[in-house]
């Protein structure tokens, strides 16, 4: 009998090995060399439906992760996503059809090493036992999003830290940070999006964490405005004997505001607390609500004031102190978060609002929820890719939408100047970096339309083709082997070229492209402002709550930024900050 030695080693295979089925069963002895990835789901007993390959194409699971690191609390929330193409519907599009959560972790309160800095040690420790936890390894982790909020941004270390989580948190993990996203991320985690949708409802969600206050209106599923305003409940912290042990500089601000001069190490009776608490609630109702805004609320704002709320049906509250709103915390934490939200609930109870309290969905938990529903598009199983050892994965393309309109005739010489005024319009010099051009295809995918497509894009990079520098090109509709086929073998592009559809892009996006998927021949898309189960850019998904509603993206303006020092002595930025890394296979520093 021969010995292990004896064996045949098994060598790299590529794509071409698994086309029509050929060699779907193998194994692997490593990882190395390979361009494709595989869709590791349990699809049940042999017999099944979910056995069947032609089943097994068209369903996919991916595993995601949302690391929330708030000013009072940190945690994370494992789930897996359920993708399914719309097979009836003729098209290679696959779309979220479910979410179940897989673990939890309890919350921490996020360690500060002083008051500039986080503890990066024991922060890493925190991440590391929700790993443990959970039973899974960043190996197996698909996508998913750290995301830093409230005054933990401000700290000197934050964004190098959110780097470093996504770094080692799984192989397709961004970070990011920002008041509007997050705004976002707690509109949809707190259920507000699912039930203004279900209702009918235009649903004002109120996130209350330990730095800052984000507020979302929703109308049928859909975020048409957000901001955020200075006031949470960790800005101040005493300890057992009433001693202030942490004092943000909004905090000091907030306190001088209700008559106290305090500074670190002061004493701080329960009473002042309450006063201070109380002068918060009524500041926020204020905020919420009075128009045009008191000047001393005005310069709470860290970002634009919401103009009009207009109509609104029903108010939702989450976040940390969302559970003192409720009542569904008795704990007191030495901060003022529950002093805050029972303020505010008590001025909800007197009418302060003039919209009805809805009941309670996610609270702490609505960030992370969120974030862990932050997962990859998948492209259509009819992609174009010349090379996919060289193209793929690829990390932090930006994205550029030519505004292009698909007339019933394409007009090659229209398109080119399309896409050169976009790098024009965004500042950027065509051919000198790579980015993701996505396009919105509209008509029949019939040939004169299509190779005219292909020639506009080929006008309107002529530096890019020069330089022979990568093509990857993204779009919604079902065009991607033809488009690719043209570029290649009749124009004679020598350039790589990738070519994906079935996914929708916005400008100023960024997204991750990983390796092909096996056995359904996907491409998985990273993206970076966040797809929800619930997302409304798929309005033809199966398992959307929001049918018929696009995704417009109305707080768009966020993106231009202007910073500023208030009075208080603590500068504000307005913008939707992208902090995006590549990842790596170890959490284990």
């Amino acid at each position: 009998m021969a010995g292990k030695d004896d064996a045949p080693k098994k060598t790299g295979h590529s794509l071409t090995d698994h086309q029509y089925g050929a060699d779907l069963g193998h194994s692997h002895d490593g990882d190395a060399a390979f361009d494709h990835d595989h869709d590791h789901d349990d699809f049940g007993e042999e017999g099944s439906p979910e056995s069947n390959p032609l089943w097994i194409q068209d369903h996919v699971s991916l595993t995601s992760v949302g690391i929330d690191i708030g000013s009072s609390g940190t945690q994370l929330i494992f789930s897996r996503i359920n993708l399914r193409r719309l097979g009836e519907d003729l098209s290679s599009r696959y779309c979220i059809v479910s979410r179940e959560t897989l673990f939890q972790s309890p919350v921490a309160l996020t360690p500060y090493r002083d008051q500039e800095r986080i503890d990066e040690e024991k922060l890493a420790a925190i991440i590391d036992e929700a790993y443990a936890q959970s039973g899974l390894h960043p190996d197996q982790i698909d996508s998913g999003v750290v995301i830093l909020t409230g005054e933990a941004l401000r700290r000197q270390n934050a964004q190098a830290i959110t780097e470093l989580l996504a770094e080692n948190g799984g192989e397709f993990v961004c970070a990011a940070a920002g008041h509007h996203l997050e705004a976002m991320l707690a509109a949809y985690g707190s259920g507000a999006a699912r039930l203004s949708h279900s209702e009918g409802k235009r649903i004002l969600n109120v996130d209350i964490g330990g730095g800052t206050t984000k507020l979302a209106v929703v109308e049928g599923g859909r975020i048409t405005a957000m901001a955020a305003v200075h006031i949470g409940g960790r800005l101040q912290v005493v300890d057992a004997q009433d001693c202030i042990v942490r004092l943000d500089p909004a905090g000091r601000h907030l306190a001088a505001a209700a008559g106290y001069a305090w500074k670190l190490g002061d004493r701080a009776a329960r009473v002042e607390l309450e006063r201070v608490a109380a002068w918060m609630a009524d500041a926020l109702i204020a905020a919420i609500h009075e128009r045009p805004l008191p000047h001393a609320v005005e310069h709470l704002y860290l970002t634009d004031p919401i103009a009009d709320l207009g109509h609104i049906d029903g108010v939702m509250f989450s976040g940390g102190v969302g559970e003192y709103v409720y009542g569904r915390e008795p704990r007191d934490f030495g901060d003022l978060g529950k002093l805050l939200g029972t303020a505010i609930a008590q001025r909800l109870a007197q009418g302060a609002l003039p919209w009805p309290l809805l009941p309670a969905g996610e609270c702490i938990r609505a960030t992370a929820v969120g974030a862990s529903e932050y997962s990859v598009q998948l492209s259509g199983n009819t992609i174009y890719i010349s090379s996919p050892g060289d193209l793929l994965p690829r990390k932090n393309l930006q994205v550029l939408q030519p505004p292009y309109v698909c007339r019933e005739e394409i007009d090659a010489a229209e398109l080119a100047r399309a896409i050169r005024g976009h790098f024009t319009a965004f500042d950027l010099e065509e051919g000198a970096s790579e980015v993701a051009l996505a396009f919105r295809w509209a008509g029949a995918p019939a040939y004169p339309r299509i190779a005219a497509f292909a020639q506009g894009i080929v006008h309107g990079l002529p530096r890019t083709v020069a330089s022979g520098k990568p093509l990857y090109l993204v779009l919604d509709g079902d065009i991607a082997q033809t488009l690719g086929a043209i570029l290649r073998e009749e124009l004679k592009l020598e350039n790589e070229i990738l070519v994906i559809d079935g996914v929708t892009l916005w400008d100023l996006d960024y997204i991750d492209l990983g390796r092909i998927r096996l056995p359904s021949h996907t491409v998985p898309v990273t993206i970076k402002s966040l797809v929800f189960s619930e997302d409304p850019r798929h309005p033809n998904d199966p398992g959307n709550h929001d049918h018929g509603h696009r995704h417009d993206h109305d707080y768009r303006e966020h993106h231009h930024e202007h910073s500023h020092d208030h009075e208080h002595g603590h500068p504000h930025s307005h913008g939707h900050h992208h902090h995006v890394t590549p990842g790596k296979k170890t959490w284990k520093r």
